[in-house]
């Protein structure tokens, strides 16, 4: 991590403790309540619980501090990816998303706002920044795409969205606020699935919109309060928890994934190898789907899941949910295990493939 990343990381730790009084506790407390005291004028931010709880306050100021941006956050990234597409887009909108990015996002769109109106384009993600942008009014990125890790310039397609008005938004889940930073490269809003990464252990479920466009946040914000879509006290708080070793976790994950990149590179069993140069994931392609169930099952550091970004080193072979990538192709998030006894256990499963 370099020095910006660790200014940020210092002020999200202390975005909590640094409002507290003496006697008050260091951790976020619980509040789980749907009702609040509300005699006369209700002239006090704390409402209902649909619209604000203080738990929910704890973390977003938490993820604030890292986005360097207001932040909302919602009870999964599919709820923070539809509250961002619900705040930008409009009947007879046009959308672009990565064909080769996460899927459910284009189910989103064809099953659901398609009958509202909003139409949308499916490129690859390599395929972006030489695309006419100007049909569009939102422009929708992954860097590294989801599961396939190709790379786009945010900074580049930014610029040229906005010349015909479009806005950006980028699904940062993949990499955090720590590895990327969307908004600083021009992104005009950020979701990500806090499920992952920024949570960090496989417990809970969340997500964010970050965007430092006053409008846009009180759109994100008026869908949440309007939609019912606020997170529970108790996955807040997890989320908080998880936030505190963010940058700890993310660096073991990522130096791993870096040594490991390197050890496997002409391994005779994997088809082909991807890897970003950044980030926790890298993608291996073997010869059949056969092959690569047996990797995953058979190796007995790797947990078999959907999902990524936990302490536990997981794959899966992504093809099964349909996106687009060969049979064999496999999606292994790096975890927290000890590095040589992760790499050794995954070599010794190679050599018997």
């Amino acid at each position: 991590m370099n020095k910006d990343s660790s200014d940020l990381v210092m002020k999200m730790i202390h975005a909590h403790s640094d409002q507290l009084s003496n006697g008050d506790p260091i951790s976020p407390p619980i509040v789980t309540t749907a009702k609040y005291k509300l005699s006369g004028t209700p002239d006090t931010p704390y409402t209902y619980g649909r619209d604000i709880n203080p738990t929910v306050e704890a973390t977003e100021a938490a993820i604030s501090a890292l986005e360097q941006a207001p932040v909302v956050a919602f009870p999964s990234g599919m709820a923070a990816i539809t509250a961002a597409l619900m705040a930008t887009a409009k009947a007879g909108d046009r959308v672009l998303v990565p064909s080769d990015g996460y899927y459910v996002t284009r189910v989103l769109l064809e099953e659901i706002l398609s009958g509202h109106d909003i139409a949308f384009d499916a490129v690859p993600t390599r395929e972006i920044a030489t695309t006419d942008l100007s049909p569009y009014a939102i422009v929708w990125l992954e860097t590294p795409s989801n599961p396939g890790l190709d790379l786009c310039s945010i900074r580049s397609i930014a610029e040229t969205a906005h010349e015909s008005g479009a806005l950006v938004v980028v699904d940062n889940t993949t990499l955090t606020p720590l590895l990327q930073r969307p908004l600083d490269l021009g992104a005009d809003m950020v979701v990500s699935s806090d499920t992952k990464a920024m949570a960090g252990h496989s417990d809970c479920l969340y997500g964010h919109v970050a965007t430092r466009d006053e409008a846009l946040f009180q759109k994100v914000w008026k869908w949440r309060k309007v939609s019912g879509t606020i997170p529970d006290p108790f996955a807040s708080f997890l989320v908080h928890r998880g936030l505190m070793t963010l940058e700890l976790r993310l660096q073991r994950m990522c130096e791993t994934a870096a040594i490991l990149a390197e050890r496997l590179d002409g391994q005779t069993a994997i088809k082909t190898l991807k890897y970003p140069g950044i980030g926790f994931i890298l993608g291996l392609s073997f010869e059949s789907e056969a092959i690569a169930e047996r990797f995953i099952d058979d190796c007995p550091a790797i947990f078999a899941s959907t999902s990524f970004g936990g302490i536990h080193t997981s794959a899966e072979r992504r093809a099964r949910w349909g996106d687009q990538v060969a049979d064999g192709f496999v999606r292994l998030s790096v975890g927290c295990e000890p590095t040589e006894a992760l790499i050794t256990a995954i070599e010794a499963t190679l050599a018997t493939l």
